[in-house]
C-alpha cells in the first residue's frame, strides 16, 4: 500500500501542506492587499510550525490533524457563505466543528467490520481537536481582518 511506504509519504505529506497554504492564501487574497502580509506570515509561520510537528507527531496522526483540518474549513467556510446569502444557519463555527467531529466518527465506524482495521476513539478526539482548532483558527483571522476594517473606518471618520 502506498501510505504504507514511509518513502511515499513524506512527499505525500509535503503536497497536503502545500494545499492547505494555498487554501489559506486563497482565501486570506480575499481581503485588501494590506492585510495579505499578516495572512501570508501567519501561512508561513503555519508551515514551519507543521514541518516541525512532522518531526515530532506520528503518521497515524498527522494523517488525521491534515484530513479533518481541511473538512473542518471547507465546511466552516460553506457554512459561513450560506449564512451571508441569508440562509439560517445557528453558530457555524460549532456546528462545522460537530459536523466535521461526527464524519470522523463515522469514518471510525466504518472500520468496525472491516478486517485489519479498528475502531479508536483515540482517532475521534484527535479528528475533533483538529476541526477545533482550525474552525477557531479561521475564526480568529476573520475576527481580526473585520476589526483591522473598523479600525480604519474609525480613523477615515475622524479625517
Amino acid at each position: 500500500m502506498l501510505l504504507q511506504n514511509r518513502h511515499a509519504v513524506t512527499p505525500l505529506f509535503i503536497l497536503a501542506l502545500f494545499l492547505i497554504v494555498a487554501t489559506a492564501l486563497t482565501q486570506g487574497l480575499k481581503t485588501k492587499r494590506k492585510h495579505t502580509s499578516w495572512l501570508i506570515g501567519i501561512g508561513l509561520f503555519a508551515v514551519y510550525l507543521l514541518v516541525l510537528l512532522r518531526m515530532l507527531i506520528p503518521d497515524d496522526v498527522r494523517g488525521h490533524l491534515l484530513e479533518y483540518g481541511v473538512l473542518a474549513i471547507f465546511i466552516f467556510e460553506a457554512l459561513k457563505e450560506r449564512k451571508r446569502n441569508g440562509r439560517k444557519v445557528p453558530r457555524p463555527a460549532l456546528l462545522a466543528i460537530g459536523l466535521t467531529a461526527g464524519m470522523g466518527l463515522l469514518d471510525e465506524l466504518i472500520q468496525i467490520p472491516l478486517p485489519h482495521r479498528v475502531f479508536d476513539w483515540a482517532d475521534v478526539w484527535i479528528d475533533f481537536v483538529a476541526a477545533s482548532f482550525c474552525v477557531i483558527v479561521s475564526w480568529a483571522l476573520s475576527w481580526f481582518r473585520r476589526y483591522l476594517d473598523w479600525k480604519k473606518a474609525q480613523r477615515n471618520k475622524l479625517k
